[in-house]
């Protein structure tokens, strides 16, 4: 029972799960097989069959989707991947997309 002069609230919160952004990784004739299979063992955390058969999807395809992570977590993995490739000279492209 509500007292005179007294207000109710209703409050409600919702909780909203962070978007996904996808990491699209881009085939180019230089960057070695060898070393995109790394990057995803390595920085993306694929098991070795994973590994090549996303290797392979991205040679053959042109590109392809190869993790969803929280924003951040992309942006990261990506920067990380694009330092090492910076390093070792190749021109190996990753962009990320709203999943």
């Amino acid at each position: 029972m509500a007292l005179q002069g007294e207000t109710r609230e209703n409050t409600r919160i919702r909780i909203r799960e962070p978007k996904n952004y996808k990491v699209i990784m881009h085939n180019d004739d230089f960057t070695t097989m060898e070393f995109v299979v790394d990057i995803l063992v390595e920085i993306f955390h694929k098991d070795e069959a994973e590994a090549e058969r996303l290797m392979l999807l991205v040679h053959e395809a042109g590109k392809a989707a190869v993790g969803s992570y929280p924003y951040d977590i992309a942006v990261s993995k990506v920067q990380t991947a694009a330092a090492r490739a910076k390093a070792e000279g190749f021109p190996f492209r990753m962009t990320i997309e709203e999943a």
